[in-house]
């Protein structure tokens, strides 16, 4: 752990709970948190399989595609208080199955809530009660309440979802490029403690702002190493 130093413009291949715990150690804060943790999924369909991109062979490495989706949410949610700067806005997306136990979990760690917001996607989720072709984004502040850069922008989000995903839960650059400069200015640090396959970073870049991204999966974290580069000339920093 002595070696995994907190700096910006940085991805790390580590636990994010003990990251956490580091930048907390050295009071290391950050000024917009926008992250989309890992959860339990659930079978769907009458024929008891998962459906959808989960039945890809690349994607069958845990429950639900993931091999490390068992973290205590309060526990690192409770961290995140404590690691955003005052006055600033966190974003956590989940599903329907998760949305109330987070609702109140993010409560519990100290954030208020703001709203939920509805990412409405093109593509759909097969079920025998209606097809899911949306997500949430809980918007939730630490501290004051303070407006969004486009007090334009409408509560449902309609972008297209990712064409040939890396990630089972990969999601559009444009989504988060849309949240990040809703909630931040140019220059600031932005933290995604589960980073899948780096399109946080990749909106921080393209929005000229900084970022920390951490993720525990090696698969998915050197994906994640590979676009980035593609998308910096800061090679360098691995």
């Amino acid at each position: 752990m002595a070696n995994k130093k907190i700096e910006m413009n940085k991805i790390i291949n580590d636990n994010a709970i003990s990251i956490l715990d580091r930048m907390i150690e050295k009071n290391y804060q950050v000024d917009l948190i926008l992250t989309d943790p890992p959860y339990k999924t659930t079978k769907r369909g009458s024929s008891g399989g998962t459906g959808g991109m989960l039945k890809d062979e690349k994607f069958k490495n845990g429950n639900g595609g993931f091999k490390n989706n068992d973290i205590n949410q309060l526990d690192w949610l409770m961290k995140c208080y404590k690691v955003l700067k005052d006055d600033k806005h966190i974003y956590i997306m989940t599903n329907n199955k998760n949305l109330s136990q987070t609702l109140i979990d993010i409560q519990t760690a100290g954030f208020k809530i703001f709203k939920t917001l509805v990412w409405a996607k093109d593509n759909c989720i097969t079920n025998m009660w209606y097809m899911d072709s949306h997500e949430y984004i809980i918007f939730a502040r630490k501290g004051k309440a303070h407006k969004i850069n486009n007090c334009g922008d409408r509560s449902v989000l309609n972008i297209p979802n990712v064409k040939n995903k890396n990630h089972p839960s990969e999601k559009p650059t444009e989504l988060f490029e849309k949240l990040v400069l809703n909630s931040s200015n140019e220059n600031d640090t932005i933290l995604d403690c589960f980073m899948g396959v780096g399109t946080l970073p990749i909106a921080c870049i393209n929005t000229k702002r900084n970022y920390i991204g951490i993720e525990i999966d090696e698969y998915y974290f050197n994906i994640a190493k590979e676009r980035i580069n593609k998308n910096t000339s800061q090679n360098k920093l691995f």
